[in-house]
């Protein structure tokens, strides 16, 4: 199937879609942003292909989500950092996990997984705020407007 690209729209949500948009891209980030580095650990823990996680490792280094770093010669070895780009995308994968949590389990299963505070051990319940204020972002608050 052939894949419509976004990477020139005009549009920070398009352009987004456009790195994110595939089903495995996403996943391969959480991994990468819960602290697993290593090409083996990603692919046993997901259980993707081998090929698969190559392409998108590759296109994650490509738009500097990611760098290659060696950590060992013969044979050599190498680990996938993220950049401050890619750790910035912690934000977008805590929304959709929130999101997700929120609505994509029936009410009595939940998630099996939850996010915690480090210093307190209690669950952390993610909220948009306006980095400004302080206050919450909510539709009814937020309207768009081309820049001048």
């Amino acid at each position: 199937m052939r894949r419509t690209r976004f990477d020139r729209a005009h549009c920070p949500v398009a352009r987004t879609t456009d790195l994110l948009g595939d089903w495995w891209t996403p996943i391969v980030l959480r991994e990468l942003l819960l602290g697993r580095r290593r090409f083996n650990d990603i692919q046993e823990r997901l259980d993707i292909s081998r090929a698969t996680l190559s392409q998108r490792l590759k296109r994650l280094e490509a738009e500097q989500v990611v760098e290659r770093v060696q950590y060992a010669e013969h044979p050599d070895r190498f680990e996938y950092r993220l950049t401050d780009k890619g750790r910035a995308l912690w934000e977008v994968v805590v929304a959709m996990w929130q999101f997700g949590d929120d609505w994509m389990f029936a009410e009595s299963s939940g998630a099996q997984i939850e996010l915690i505070d480090k210093r307190t051990g209690q669950p952390i319940r993610a909220a948009m705020v306006d980095a400004t204020t302080g206050e919450p972002l909510d539709l009814a608050s937020t309207r768009v407007r081309l820049r001048r």
